[in-house]
């Protein structure tokens, strides 16, 4: 099986100006196929080159004979020509372009985005893409990967963040890498002059997630069986529902958890063969799980599995005629620490 060409390959490429003659961006996870496809418009050409030489149509309105004559045409005082195509997946008889790509231009650079989905790999188009060209295949990632995709986004900015920062924005926006990098942007615009690292103190008065009363919190609190602090979060949860939904809790329960069981069946559990094992980018992120190791068993991991997926089936009315979310909550996370 062929390696598979990552985003900072391309990235790396693009900014030395090595261009192919097509770029198919395609998966579930938009915010990269909209990052190189966005470059490309906004760099390969100057402002007086664009007007002749660079074509963005919609899959919606457009089709695979219109795409094909676009790319077959030659840049006009420029050496390169840019034909973008958003929403590529609506183009029918797209497998067509196979017959172009067998002699593409190399003026010619042709962006394909195919978002939500992907082309087949074992069709002929996919093969004669791979052979001139760039596939790209943008695939959502882990909740474990947020911490690190957080850091490398800042470091790009020139700003750090602390873990417990990052934590907190990774599970209270989840992995919309898209709303993410919104997120970050508003964080960088209101930090002081001379401050170049973001605080959990900075993310509470901008973003409005508590410091002391979040997800990331109540899950250092059932690692360390701290009921106390587990149920003053459930009662400021109570209290802030708008911001503390269930539903978002619960997934984060359900994800820690069910990696914790995970790093149960890691051959080397370190720090590293634990973030090994679950993917994650730094050995740090390793400390919390490990922490947990040595609070739960294994059987009582699988047992907290079953509740959380038992609480969340209750939350949406199943078996549960009068229970609020605090009192669902409060029941799991007993049922969690004891």
């Amino acid at each position: 099986m062929a390696k598979e060409t990552t985003y900072e390959e391309i990235a790396r490429e693009l900014k030395n100006r090595i261009y192919k003659p097509v770029y198919y961006l395609m998966g579930e996870e938009s915010y990269y196929i909209d990052r190189i496809s966005e470059y490309i418009a906004q760099t390969v050409l100057n402002e007086n080159e664009k007007e002749f030489n660079q074509t963005i149509v919609y899959g919606a309105d457009t089709d695979i004979a219109t795409v094909i004559n676009a790319a077959k045409r030659y840049p006009m005082m420029s050496k390169y020509q840019v034909v973008i195509v958003k929403e590529a997946q609506n183009i029918k008889n797209i497998e067509e372009l196979a017959y172009y790509l067998q002699k593409p231009l190399d003026s010619t650079i042709l962006v394909l985005c195919h978002k939500h989905g992907t082309l087949d790999r074992k069709k002929k188009l996919a093969a004669e893409i791979e052979k001139v060209g760039v596939l790209f295949e943008s695939k959502k990632i882990k909740d474990a990967q947020l911490p690190g995709f957080i850091s490398s986004y800042l470091k790009r900015r020139s700003v750090e963040i602390e873990p417990k920062a990052s934590e907190m924005m990774a599970e209270f926006v989840g992995a919309d890498l898209s709303r993410m990098a919104g997120e970050l942007e508003k964080l960088i615009i209101t930090l002081p002059r001379e401050q170049k690292r973001i605080t959990p103190e900075q993310i509470e008065r901008n973003i409005g997630i508590s410091k002391d009363y979040n997800n990331f919190e109540l899950r250092n609190a059932l690692v360390a069986k701290d009921v106390f602090k587990a149920n003053q979060i459930i009662k400021y949860f109570e209290e802030n529902p708008k911001t503390n939904p269930l539903q978002m809790t619960l997934s984060v329960l359900f994800n820690f958890f069910s990696n914790l069981m995970l790093a149960y069946y890691a051959p080397d559990k370190s720090e590293q063969g634990i973030a090994n094992q679950l993917g994650l980018k730094s050995p740090w992120q390793s400390k919390d799980y490990m922490a947990a190791m040595r609070k739960y068993s294994g059987v009582k991991v699988m047992q907290i599995i079953g509740e959380i997926r038992y609480c969340d089936a209750k939350s949406k009315g199943v078996g549960n005629p009068s229970l609020e979310d605090g009192d669902l909550l409060r029941e799991l996370v007993y049922k969690i620490l004891h």
